[in-house]
C-alpha cells in the first residue's frame, strides 16, 4: 500500500516551485529562439543531448547500477521513444501557441496516462481520476477559447488559428502519459538517473534524425535567439539537474505535482517578456486545469 503524501517544509516547496519556474522559463527562451530561426528538431537535440550528458556524470559519479535487464532495455527504449516523440509535440505547440495554453493542453496528460494504463494494462483508473476527466477538458476549452468567443473570431476562425498548436500539445500529453505508464510497468528497479540519462539520449538521437530528414539545423539568427538557445539549455538541464539530485534527498516525490504550477508562471512571463495576453476568461480556465491536475496529483492513494 502506498504512502499517503505526507507535509514539506519550506525549502522542499520553494525548490518545487523553482523547478517548475525554470521549465516555465525554458519554454519561454525556447519561444524566443524559435522567433528568430530555430527550428524544433535542433532545440530538443541540443537540450536532451547536453542534458543527458550533465545527467550521465552524475550516474558515473555516483557508480549508479547501469545494466539493465531484458525487459528494463525494452522499456527503456519505449519510454526514450515516447519522450523523443513529447519533446518535438511540445515545442512545436510552444512555436505555435502562446506559450502557458500550449503548456495547458500538454498538462492533459494524466487523462492520457490513466487511457493508457487502462487499453495497455487493463487497469481502471480511480474515482477522482475519473471525476477530474471532464473538469479539465472544461478549463482547457475556457482556456483555448474553443468557440472564439473571446477572440470575436468565432469557432472556425479560432480553430484554424490555434488549431496546429492545440493538436502538438494534445500528442505531447498522449506521449508523456505512454511514456509515464510504459516507465512504471517496463523499467521497474531500474535506477532512474540511468533511466533519465538514457531517455534524453534517445530524445536527443530522434532530434537528430528529424534534422537529418529536414537538411540539417537550423540555428537562430539573431543575439536574442541565440540567448534564448542558452537559456533554455541552461534551464532545463539545471531543473533537470535539480529533481535527480536534491529533490530524493528532501524526499518530496508525492508532492512534484506542485511542480504543474509551470503553465501559470509561463502565463505571467509570456505576458511580460513576450507580450502574450490572454483574456479573463482564459485565465480562469488555466487556472482550472492546473488546480484539477495538482489536486489529482497530490491525492492521496
Amino acid at each position: 500500500m502506498t504512502t499517503p503524501t505526507r507535509a514539506i517544509n519550506l525549502t522542499a516547496f520553494l525548490t518545487l516551485l523553482l523547478i517548475a519556474f525554470m521549465m516555465g522559463a525554458n519554454h519561454i527562451a525556447a519561444r524566443l529562439a524559435f522567433n528568430s530561426g530555430l527550428d524544433v528538431a535542433t532545440a530538443v537535440a541540443a537540450r536532451s543531448l547536453i542534458t543527458a550528458s550533465i545527467v550521465a556524470v552524475i550516474v558515473i559519479f555516483n557508480h549508479a547500477p547501469w545494466r539493465p535487464n531484458k525487459k528494463q532495455a525494452r522499456g527503456m527504449l519505449l519510454v526514450g521513444l515516447m519522450i523523443g516523440v513529447q519533446s518535438q509535440c511540445l515545442y512545436s505547440a510552444v512555436a505555435h501557441l502562446p506559450v502557458a495554453l500550449a503548456l495547458l493542453a500538454f498538462n492533459t496528460y494524466p487523462l492520457w496516462t490513466a487511457i493508457w494504463d487502462k487499453l495497455l494494462y487493463k487497469r481502471s483508473p480511480e474515482k477522482m481520476v475519473l471525476y477530474a476527466m471532464p473538469v479539465i477538458l472544461f478549463g482547457l476549452a475556457m482556456a483555448l477559447d474553443v468557440l472564439g468567443a473571446a477572440s470575436g473570431l468565432g469557432a472556425s476562425a479560432q480553430w484554424e488559428k490555434i488549431g496546429t498548436g492545440v493538436m502538438f500539445g494534445l500528442a505531447a500529453g498522449a506521449a508523456f502519459g505512454l511514456a509515464l505508464v510504459w516507465t512504471q510497468y517496463e523499467t521497474e528497479g531500474l535506477d532512474g538517473r540511468v533511466r533519465t540519462t538514457s531517455t534524453l539520449l534517445l530524445a536527443g538521437l530522434i532530434a537528430l534524425c528529424v534534422i537529418g530528414v529536414q537538411g540539417g539545423p537550423h540555428w537562430p539568427q539573431t543575439t536574442v535567439g541565440w540567448g534564448g538557445l542558452a537559456a533554455l539549455i541552461f534551464l532545463y538541464g539545471t531543473a533537470f539537474t535539480i529533481m535527480f539530485i536534491i529533490l530524493p534527498k528532501l524526499g518530496v516525490a508525492g508532492n512534484s505535482a506542485i511542480m504543474n504550477v509551470e503553465p501559470v508562471f509561463a502565463l505571467i512571463m509570456g505576458w511580460a517578456i513576450l507580450d502574450q495576453a490572454i483574456a479573463p476568461i482564459q485565465m480562469a480556465g488555466a487556472l482550472v486545469v492546473v488546480s484539477t491536475v495538482i489536486a489529482i496529483g497530490l491525492r492521496k492513494k
